[in-house]
């Protein structure tokens, strides 16, 4: 199920409410926003092959073979 957008649930929910509780949900909507949102659990393995792609066709070992050259040139 696709979520509404914000024009759609106005148009559709907000527009057709009293002034009063409009009134009240942007009170609701604003002291919402005050409030952190709850953070949902992570997992380090989210990150799991993310930039895979970047690394795809290089050797390791000759990645940092090269990386121990540049520092054996550093003044």
């Amino acid at each position: 199920m696709e979520a509404l957008s914000a024009k759609e649930v106005y148009e559709q929910h907000v527009k057709r409410l009293p002034p009063e509780e409009r009134k009240r949900l942007a009170e609701m909507i604003a002291e919402a926003m005050e409030r952190p949102a709850p953070q949902a659990e992570r997992s380090i393995m989210e990150l799991h092959g993310l930039g895979a792609e970047i690394w795809e066709g290089i050797d390791a070992q000759e990645y940092v073979n090269e990386l121990r050259k540049e520092w054996d040139h550093r003044p």
